[in-house]
Order: C-alpha cells, then structure tokens, then sequence
C-alpha cells in the first residue's frame, strides 16, 4: 500500500472519528486514502477553524482530535490552534504535508521546515523520513499527545513518502501507567490539611483532564475546605455546593479572590500555572502550597510547594480522603462571598437598559441553559463575564482557553462541541472582534446541519483591549473598527438570525433559539461602560 494508506489506517486503529482540515497539493495522497476510510473527513473553510475544532473535540473527548493542513501557509494557517489547544493541554495531533525530500535542501517553493516551526508549541514533532516509519511515528505520537499533561504532537509527511510503497500494520494500543503517591507521602498531605487553620482549594482543569470530579467533590465534602476554580477549572465543583468559591482569576481584589488572603494553605488540585499566575493570588509567596497533580509543579516564586502529592489525581484523592479525619471548620464567611456573588448577578436579572449590560447577558444565558448545555467562549471582554459569572453545575460545560487565549477558538469550537454531544445545547458566546477571525466557519456548520446558537456581543471595537488601556491610561486607542451587517452575514451562509433590539427580549431570543435546533446567530449589542465601573468596584473591595 501507499504510506498515506498506511497513516489511515493506523488513525483509524487509534479510534479517530474525525480528521478536520484544509486539502493542499501536497497531501492528495492522504486525502484520496480517507475516500476508502471510515474516519470522516470534515473540510473546514480556514486550517486555523481545522485546529480549534481538534483541540475542542480533544478537550472534551479526552482523545487527541486530529487535523490537516498543506505545508507552507497551510501549515503556518494551522499553527495558531495547534499552540492554542497545548497551551491549554488539549491533545491534539496535527498532520501536515510536505516539499518532497528531494527539494528540502534548498529554498524550494512553499517549503519552510515545519519540524522546527512547530517545535515550540507542541510536545513533539517529527517528519515522516522513511516509509517504514508510519507505525511507530503514529503510536508515538497519540501516546505523547495524551500522556500527562496532554498536549500537541505534530507528524510532517513529505509528498514523494506519502506517495511511496509500504508494507506495514498499525502498533498494538498501549495505555498509560497509573502511579500514585506512596502512603506516607499521602499520610503527610492528610496531616497538613488537618493542621491547617484556613486551608483553601484551588481547582484547576487537570480535574477535568483526569475524569476525577467526582472524587474531588467527595475530598472537598470530607475534608469541608472551600473551593475557588480557575477559568477552565470551572464546573469541578457545583456552584450550588456551599463550599464553592466560584472562579477567580479577572484580576483586582474580586470577593472570590479574598480567601486566599486568609489562606494557610492552598491545596492546588490539577491546576496548570499558564492561566492563573501565583503572583496574583500569592504576592508576597507567604502562602505554602500542596500541589496535587501528574507531575511536578513548574518552578515559581511565587508558587512555594511545601509537599507534591504526583500521580493519578482521582486516586490520589481517594487515598488522601480515606486517610483524612474530619475537623470542623468555620466556614461562615464563604457563605458571605457567595451571597454577595449572588447578589451582583441577580441584580441584573430585570435590567432594562440597552444595549444589554454584560451581566444581563450572563444573567439570562445562565437561566435558558440546561446544566449539561455547553458555552464556548470566545477571547475578549466577554470572557471575564462569563468567567466570573457564569457559573456552572458540572466540568466542560464552559469552555474558555486561557493558556494561549486564541481569539476565534468559539465557533470552531461550538462545532466540535456539538459534534461531540448532539443531544446538548451548544452556545458560542463571541465578540465583534473574535467572532470575525472565524466566521467562515459558519459554513462548516451549516453544511454539517450542526444547529449551534452563536451569541454575539457587539460593541464595534476590541472590548477588552479598551478595558486595559483605559485602566492603565485612561483614554483608549486604535481599538475601533466597522462591522457587516451580521443578520445578512449569517443569513447568507444558512442561518437563522434574531436581532436583539432592547433588553427584554434577550432571554426571549435565546430561548427560540434554542428551541428552532437550527443554527442561530443573535446580534446583541453589549454595554461596555460596565467593564471600567467593575475595575473600580473591585478597588473598593476590602477583604
């Protein structure tokens, strides 16, 4: 058989239900092989759109999701999500073609060398050099994209290999060692949440990563500690559970971030160090940390691990809860952050102003939204709100990319989403801004008849670009632009669109919506003046 014959069918031995991407001359072996296969071949309008969906597919699925460029600006387009979704440690395998062999040792058309492109934002690339290869170069790479902590790998195929005759089968499956932490490490961890007076947890998305949430919310119950999510730890614990701090992480002095004012210790549980900075929640390093995770935890000053418990995060919970003995805790004042983050969002239940403030928006997508319905956030202004709050019942039912916080990652991401789970609700919470960078996709979505709602926050400018400069220095600059009409934008690609003209027809909208089980773009424009107001709200916060 072909070499690209061969790489077919070792992805399809590795279980992959989707490949997403861009065809390019130089890899129309491969696409001719997934003719013959099994595995559904999703053309995307934009190799950037191809990589979101993959890494949203892998967050979600646990499996790397899978993508496809040409080389050259393919495989340049490309690159933006392939970093995008390890940053956020979602496995993901991104294939791209290549020059052939023969041409790579001069300045060749289109050819740049990919292995070293991508070499800084993936765990491992690799060019395919020989036929023979293929086996172990796609074994390799699935196990290194889902080994802890997951991750981008990358397999470069020059066109003449592709091409090239190959005899060879697919590698057995192997899975990946379950180690936990020995007993007395375990006993030692137990011994200083028993002694600690004001502990506190910080949840991050290895929770999610690990499958461990139902563990996690068993040690949060046994060992009575209150809990504070990072943006894409959110849903570890139900914002409905009385030890739930909600998210932290929009910067200021936030009444979520006050506990850890108070902390003598902070249990950090699957928490990666890329979207929350100690240095904002532990300025002065006073505070011990015990860092529960897969691996040890990234070198800080302001992150001073006084004890590692490294493993499997649900087992290692498990023992650390059966090792624990209960102690009483005065926990009243969590009670008094939760009632004031209650209150802000239902102030803003009834709000009649137009454009609809931010947490209007919150407000209403919260109560139209089932608990197991999905939001994709986009990058912008948006994503504070929704981070701070939105919240949320169970993991990855508000997916934000806070690593390196791509703007464009919603509507890719809502498809990959509902692919994932067709029977949920999926919303693609975007800004004028964001939702541009992706907008083709839209496409995608229609010819995939996946009926996703994408709700759009317009404000005819970078929000949360403004939102910076007018802090730091107090007039905006260069942050304005002009927009289509969005309502004929989306109509021309298939969609349903509900203009949204004053406040209370916000929630109205989303529930039509929601209810056609179509795709729905709703244009909504968004009061921003609340973003400054809260910058000011949070100075006057004193712990």
């Amino acid at each position: 058989m072909k070499v690209a014959e061969l790489l077919v069918k070792c992805l399809e031995h590795e279980g992959v239900e989707y490949v997403f991407g861009v065809p390019g001359e130089e890899n129309i072996d491969l696409m001719d092989a997934f003719r013959d296969s099994p595995i559904e071949f999703i053309v995307t309008r934009h190799e950037a759109g191809a990589a979101f969906m993959a890494g949203i597919y892998g967050r979600l699925t646990g499996k790397p999701g899978v993508c496809l460029a040409t080389l050259g600006p393919g495989a340049t387009n490309l690159l933006t999500g392939v970093a995008n979704a390890n940053m956020d440690l979602n496995p993901i395998i991104a294939i791209t073609g290549q020059a052939g062999l023969y041409r790579q040792h001069k300045i060749s058309h289109q050819y740049y060398d990919l292995v070293s492109v991508y070499d800084p934002v993936t765990k491992w690339s690799v060019q395919v050099k020989t036929p023979e290869i293929v086996p172990e170069v796609v074994r390799k790479a699935f196990q290194v994209a889902t080994e802890p902590k997951s991750g981008a790998a990358h397999i470069d195929v020059p066109e003449d290999i592709a091409n090239a005759e190959v005899e060879g089968s697919p590698l057995s499956l192997t899975s990946h060692a379950h180690v936990e932490a020995n007993n007395e490490v375990v006993s030692e961890a137990a011994a200083r949440i028993g002694r600690a007076k004001h502990p506190l947890i910080l949840a991050g998305n290895g929770v999610t990563r690990a499958n461990a949430a139902e563990a996690f919310r068993s040690f949060v119950k046994k060992t009575n500690i209150p809990v504070v999510h990072s943006f894409m730890g959110k849903g570890a614990l139900s914002w409905k559970d009385e030890l739930s701090l909600l998210t932290a992480g929009i910067g200021g002095n936030d009444y979520i971030t006050c506990g850890f004012t108070e902390a003598d210790l902070i249990i950090a549980v699957g928490f990666d160090m890329v979207e929350y900075a100690p240095e904002s929640w532990n300025p002065d390093a006073k505070v011990p940390i015990m860092h529960i995770d897969t691996r040890e935890a990234e070198t800080d000053a302001h992150y001073p691990v006084a004890l590692h418990v490294i493993g499997d995060i649900e087992r290692n919970l498990q023992k650390l809860d059966q090792a624990f003995s209960p102690v009483d805790r005065d926990n009243e004042w969590v009670k008094g952050v939760r009632d004031k983050a209650f209150a802000e969002l239902e102030a803003y239940e009834n709000n009649d102003h137009f454009p609809v403030k931010p947490q209007k928006i919150v407000s209403d997508l919260r109560s139209v939204l089932q608990e197991q319905d999905i939001v994709v956030s986009d990058v912008g202004a948006h994503k504070m709100w929704l981070a701070r709050m939105y919240h949320t019942f169970e993991p990855n039912t508000c997916l934000i990319s806070n690593g390196l916080a791509s703007m464009g990652v919603a509507v890719p991401g809502a498809i990959a989403a509902k692919m994932v789970y067709p029977e949920r609700s999926v919303v693609a919470v975007c800004g004028d801004g964001s939702f541009q960078m992706t907008s083709a996709e839209l496409e995608t979505a229609q010819r995939l008849n996946l009926p996703i709602v994408i709700l759009l926050w317009r404000d005819e400018g970078y929000g949360l670009i403004e939102w910076h400069q007018m802090k730091k220095f107090q007039r905006s600059s260069y942050i304005k632009f002009g927009n289509p009409d969005f309502l004929q934008l989306a109509g021309s690609y298939g969609f349903e669109t509900i203009a949204v003209k004053e406040s209370e027809a916000l929630k109205p909208a989303l529930e039509k919506a929601i209810a056609l089980k179509k795709p729905v773009l709703i244009d909504c424009p968004v009061d921003y003046s609340e973003n400054m107001k809260l910058t000011e709200k949070l100075g006057d916060i004193i712990c």
